[in-house]
């Protein structure tokens, strides 16, 4: 490891404030490769995993959460900030009861890989139930290496009301609200007076409930840039549905092939979720059926368009809006083998 490389560790865990924390890991290694290179190692400690019953289902969802952190990771990143980033299970052959063998894990992989700074979610908690982060974080700093607790916001555990009142998740809603409000409308003064005082009821109805997280003002500004750019695709990709549609529904022979599929879409978070589904739905030949979590019940009337669902045409597209260009470049659910016709 060279006097100029900077090595990050971040214990990852299902957490309200992981994407935050996420977030601040890769600006801080952005910061550290202005002068030299970075590595942000994101870690799952999967205790007992290979020898538990469920453990293969529990593995399983320890790769989704560490997939949807690599995404998070790569829309943060720009690609020429010489930041690498690495996912790892540990703990996969031997059960971790104690903080301090939780840290004794993280502790023999960050001297493994040379790391130089372990960045802890303030949410942490590796065993799943009570809190550890505070034990853990003092038997993690018995080591040479430096400790640091990420400074993002917490999920307060007070009434809905108060949990309301976050000046940045009330601005979003506001001006979410505002910014519709005028395109239905016009740019009048009363239009805009009505609609401020709209677009405020609503932030206050609404901010506890419209986001899971801090939203980020740049990465929301990424995204609704990306999103103008999506809104033509799915219009072209409606276009030529429609087309093929026409041509089957007005063919003599009626050349129609109606089938159930099943989907795992490489997408996470109500608002991605929810995009690809209406996505689909809005295409004429497909229907979204049913949606549990990132799998997708769809009813696909040709089989072209099994096809592109299996090509991932619009799956790709909605990472690229929600997790910037890299992660658009995730293998295609064909690939993945996460899609399948389903019996009848």
């Amino acid at each position: 490891m060279t006097s100029n490389t900077r090595t990050f560790l971040v214990p990852v865990a299902k957490s309200v404030t992981l994407r935050d924390t996420v977030s601040y890991a890769i600006e801080t290694a952005g910061d550290a490769a202005e002068t030299g290179e970075a590595t942000v190692h994101f870690v799952v400690v999967a205790s007992g995993r290979a020898i538990d019953p469920d453990g293969p289902d529990e593995l399983a969802a320890d790769r989704e959460l560490l997939e949807r952190v690599e995404a998070w990771a790569q829309e943060d990143r720009s690609e020429a900030d010489g930041i690498a980033v690495e996912t790892d299970i540990v703990g996969l052959d031997r059960y971790l009861f104690s903080p301090g063998e939780y840290a004794e894990t993280l502790i023999e992989y960050a001297t493994a890989n040379g790391v130089d700074r372990i960045v802890l979610d303030p949410e942490y908690d590796p065993g799943g139930s009570a809190p550890m982060l505070r034990p853990l974080q003092v038997d993690l700093a018995r080591s040479d290496i430096e400790i640091e607790e990420a400074p993002v916001e917490r999920q307060t555990r007070r009434t809905v009301l108060a949990r309301a009142e976050t000046l940045r998740k009330a601005a979003v809603v506001f001006g979410a609200s505002l910014l519709f409000y005028l395109v239905l409308g016009s740019l009048s003064l009363f239009d805009v007076l009505t609609g401020a005082v709209t677009a405020g009821i609503v932030a206050v109805l609404l901010a506890p409930v419209a986001f899971s997280e801090q939203p980020s003002f740049g990465r929301l500004g990424r995204q609704v840039v990306r999103m103008g750019l999506y809104a033509p695709f799915l219009l072209w990709e409606i276009t030529k549905a429609n087309v093929e549609v026409a041509y089957v529904v007005l063919h003599p022979s009626l050349p129609i092939d109606p089938k159930m599929v099943r989907l795992r879409a490489a997408v996470w978070g109500d608002t991605p979720v929810t995009t690809l589904a209406n996505s689909i739905t809005l295409t004429p030949g497909t229907l979204t059926v049913d949606v549990a979590k990132r799998s997708f019940t769809i009813h696909s009337l040709t089989q072209s368009a099994r096809d592109d669902l299996f090509d991932g045409v619009l799956e790709r597209a909605v990472r690229f809006v929600f997790y910037g260009r890299a992660a658009a470049r995730i293998a295609s659910p064909a690939e993945r083998g996460d899609g399948e016709e389903i019996d009848d």
